[in-house]
């Protein structure tokens, strides 16, 4: 009896926003009138994709994954070519999970609706607050009102849908977030990814922050945020199964996500994405070049936006222990770091002290 092939999931990063927000270091660019080069993207990206098969060969998959940036600037019929070079290039899973992230300002004339109608059946919406004080402070572009319509445009046209939510702001207060936190669950998506503000370099915030216009709250309020997140959740029916992430529900568990957690091969397309795979002689971790039009030019000149370089088998466990198990519930991390100890004796005593107590 043959088995069936090993699970792989793919992210596409699509790197255009309309703005870019004042806490982001994501790898993104302003969308102006970038239609000749986003149509480029799309057919390196789907060359991209052929390119990946043929050196990953047979694998089920489990997940695609639409990043940025703000895939839902795409034309939907772009990502539907998408969704079906995917498909052409391995076997999918018959429950594809298929997430695409959104800001609430994209719900407008029917496009929520036309990218379910290409396949895209998990909507991660990207609403951050309810609260029009913390929104302008944030940089976005849509206000509470315009959130609120969008979450249930989007529950009504896709089976599954996410929230994004940023928490511990300057003036912000556990109080205040305990409330706000409860609307967004009452509001009936099942799975909320709430994330503590973080002022990361190189960023508008950062700076901001060096020439004293705001002060990030400190720790200890953080880790108050953080408790009020945790119990009021769990009052409504949500399991933290990752530590910014809640669902109802084993079912609601975001896969493409677990599949990075677990450790477990992905495939990355697109400027700046990310790979890990296992290929017949080792563990390979995959990086595309980070500008548009170096990663069209890369794809063009060798049919692919990324070659494979091996990972150590010391790197290997590191990146299992801090980039991915540690995120995940503690009985799991603990069987992860034990698998990676009896793989190599030299795993940090960190890693088993913490598989010993876990």
């Amino acid at each position: 009896m043959n088995a069936d092939p090993p699970p792989l999931g793919l992210y596409v990063h699509w790197p255009y926003c309309s703005r870019i927000c004042p806490y982001c270091d994501f790898n993104v660019v302003r969308d102006r009138a970038r239609k000749h080069e986003a149509a480029t993207l799309v057919d390196a990206i789907i060359t991209d994709i052929g390119a990946h098969a043929a050196v990953v060969g047979a694998r089920r998959l489990q997940s695609i994954f639409f990043g940025g940036g703000t895939p839902s600037l795409m034309l939907p019929d772009d990502v539907g070519r998408l969704i079906e070079a995917a498909r052409r290039g391995w076997e999918a899973a018959a429950d594809l999970e298929v997430t695409l992230e959104a800001n609430p300002t994209d719900a407008e004339s029917g496009r929520f609706a036309a990218l379910a109608a290409v396949g895209v059946n998990r909507l991660s919406l990207g609403v951050q607050s309810l609260d029009d004080g913390e929104l302008k402070f944030l940089g976005r572009n849509h206000d509470a009102a315009t959130a609120r319509r969008a979450i249930g445009q989007a529950i009504s046209c896709f089976p599954r849908v996410s929230i994004d939510l940023i928490y511990a702001l300057p003036r912000q207060t556990p109080a205040g977030w305990e409330a706000a936190l409860a609307e967004v669950a009452r509001l009936g998506a099942e799975h909320l990814s709430p994330y503590q503000l973080t002022i990361e370099a190189n960023t508008a915030f950062e700076r901001a922050v060096r020439r004293g216009v705001f002060t990030p709250p400190t720790d200890d309020l953080g880790a108050t945020f953080y408790d009020v997140t945790q119990t009021v959740l769990s009052e409504h029916g949500f399991e933290a199964y990752e530590v910014s992430n809640h669902a109802r529900g084993p079912a609601a568990r975001s896969r493409h996500n677990l599949i990075y957690w677990r450790g477990e091969d992905y495939v990355g397309v697109g400027p700046g994405a990310h790979g890990r795979l296992t290929l017949a002689d080792g563990r390979y971790a995959t990086e595309a070049p980070r500008g548009v039009a170096a990663y069209t030019a890369q794809v063009e000149r060798t049919g692919r936006g990324a070659r494979p370089s091996p990972l150590a088998p010391r790197e290997r466990a590191l990146e299992l222990l801090e980039y991915t198990g540690l995120r995940r519930k503690a009985l799991e991390t603990a069987l992860l770091i034990d698998d990676a100890c009896k793989a190599r004796r030299d795993v940090p005593l960190a890693a088993t002290r913490y598989a010993a107590h876990a």
